[in-house]
């Protein structure tokens, strides 16, 4: 017999799934955080938090809206994974209200003290990871246990921002240790889901060239970028780590070359995941080239090609997608849902251009503006599609 999506429940749809609540908040997370940010930037806006302007924007990005997807994402995707039934309803509900907790305590760190927020934020992910390992070794699903040891490394990273905020005014290692483990997530997991959705779009709908299986290449490829990370995380400013980044990046857009992405224009919902990933061997290659050459590429502009780029394009793509596919609707964008990926990449391509130009504020503005349309029009076009039950029926297969 067939295991059930979910238990039957008296609880809100929304508490049915990880996704629903996760991505929501993630959403809002983010549109918020932008928002808040120019003005924080500027000085006209102060928050209560003891961390700076810069480390709380930064942190409320990595460790706030980042870890709302990466739960979302995990807690949907390891059911799939496993055929064990999905955490939902009240143990869900801790985790929702565990992470709007740490939300608050950060902001409000200066009245409860930088250690307890320390503890109240880093325990979100520790929870996550605890809900998360015994359910994947439950299933005997053991392959996707790597699947949690960049999120354990966004734990340890959490826990250094805190501490490095406190004891040195400022975060360092910490900032690079946790977008790094997020970018070696996005290798790791968009190597698996690309190919995979780009090859039963094809097959279906397109009938040619297929994406390349996954190899000892994408193994090797993926290997070589971590280790290039970790260097960049410590020896940021090493010829070495330029070295190993620019390496990183040549066979990160070899192996997207291998996907058959440009087959794909047709369909927005694959295209996009191909266009989020191209950030990656770009976001690795200007940190490679700030390294060997700050005088003429800014850190910045790495760093902002693969958060902006790579991490939230990617993000919105695979929400957008989780969205459709696991409420039962039809996987197809529509010009609402074109527009949040259109908004998304131009304000990554502002921002990498802002940083490269500095001078030019209006860039920097205008990417602000199009990063909050996107999220917030991704909250106005899924919010009630989150809240509802899962259609029963669906008029239209899709991958």
């Amino acid at each position: 017999m067939a295991i059930p999506r979910t238990r039957p429940s008296a609880y809100p749809a929304i508490l049915s799934y990880g996704f629903r609540p996760f991505f929501l908040l993630a959403s809002l997370q983010a549109a918020t955080a932008i928002l808040m940010w120019l003005p924080l930037y500027y000085g006209r806006l102060e928050t209560l938090s003891l961390f700076s302007p810069l480390d709380w924007h930064i942190h409320e990005l990595l460790f706030g809206y980042l870890t709302a997807v990466v739960t979302g994402f995990l807690l949907t995707a390891i059911p799939n994974w496993t055929g064990r039934l999905p955490v939902q309803d009240a143990r869900l509900l801790m985790l929702v209200l565990l992470w709007i907790t740490g939300r608050v305590a950060v902001f409000f760190s200066v009245e409860t003290g930088w250690l307890l927020s320390a503890v109240i934020d880093s325990s979100f992910l520790l929870a996550v990871v605890t809900a998360a390992a015994p359910e994947i070794v439950a299933g005997r699903n053991w392959r996707n246990l790597k699947v949690l040891l960049p999120v354990t490394v966004l734990l340890v990273a959490n826990v250094m921002f805190h501490a490095e905020a406190h004891f040195q005014g400022v975060s360092d290692i910490s900032r690079r240790l946790g977008l790094g483990a997020v970018v070696i997530l996005i290798m790791i997991i968009g190597g698996r889901i690309i190919p995979s959705f780009t090859r039963n779009w094809l097959v279906r709908e397109k009938p040619g060239r297929l994406p390349a299986p996954f190899s000892r290449f994408d193994v090797g490829t993926i290997a070589l970028s971590a280790f290039g990370l970790v260097a960049w995380t410590f020896f940021p400013e090493n010829t070495g780590t330029g070295a190993l980044l620019i390496a990183g990046a040549m066979f990160n857009a070899v192996r997207l070359t291998r996907w058959a992405g440009d087959r794909t224009l047709a369909d927005p919902l694959v295209l996009v995941l191909h266009v989020a990933f191209a950030f990656v061997p770009l976001g690795l290659l200007l940190a490679g080239l700030a390294a060997l050459a700050p005088e003429v590429v800014p850190m910045v502009a790495g760093i902002h090609a693969l958060a902006v780029g790579a991490v939230a394009c990617m993000t919105l793509a695979v929400m957008t997608r989780a969205s459709l596919g696991h409420t039962g609707r039809e996987l197809e964008a529509d010009a609402g849902i074109r527009s949040i990926f259109a908004a998304t990449i131009i304000a990554a391509i502002l921002r990498i251009a802002a940083a490269m130009a500095p001078d030019m504020a209006v860039l920097l503005h205008m990417s602000a503006g199009l990063w909050v349309a996107a999220f917030v029009g991704y909250a106005v076009r899924f919010g009630g599609v989150l809240m509802r039950p899962r259609l029963q029926t669906r008029r239209k297969s899709g991958t």
